[in-house]
């Protein structure tokens, strides 16, 4: 199973979501990539995730053309608001989602208000992405029974 999960900068949002599908399940390859990749990572996503026990400072950000060549069974965008394009993927996809979050780079305010909007959209992100796993991936990979379905 392959995932490839896309935005703008790839630097936030999309680095979240990619941290916690991994977590999900290790067998999974999850990648993620921007339209125009930042080439760095958000620090309040980084610093969101670590506090949920989940390390993505080691993520790389990555353009979008990188993945092009590959067959991908999922790509996922999560770009959210009304004034921001998602990325269009022209790739080989089985399946194209979209799970749209708030930007929680572009939060003003005080740092404790900026950081409550990284927790927030994480949380959001960790709720979507693991409902995107239990009823996409997770539904694949459960045997079919052979009862007619009374097991």
């Amino acid at each position: 199973m392959k995932v490839l999960i896309l935005c703008t900068g790839n630097s936030c949002r999309s680095q979240m979501a990619h941290g916690f599908l991994q977590s999900f399940d290790k067998n999974i390859t999850v990648c993620s990539a921007g339209t125009q990749a930042s080439g760095k990572l958000n620090a309040g996503a980084v610093k969101a995730m670590a506090e949920v026990g989940i390390d993505i400072s080691h993520h790389t950000s990555d353009p979008v053309e990188k993945y092009l060549g590959e067959e991908w069974d999922y790509v996922i965008t999560v770009c959210g608001g009304a004034n921001e394009n998602c990325p269009m993927f022209i790739g080989k996809v089985n399946h194209r989602l979209h799970i749209g979050f708030d930007d929680p780079s572009h939060a003003t305010g005080t740092p404790e208000f900026i950081e409550s909007e990284f927790r927030r959209v994480r949380d959001e992100i960790k709720k979507g992405f693991q409902e995107f796993y239990i009823t996409q991936i997770r539904k694949q990979e459960l045997p079919s029974c052979s009862c007619g379905g009374t097991c």
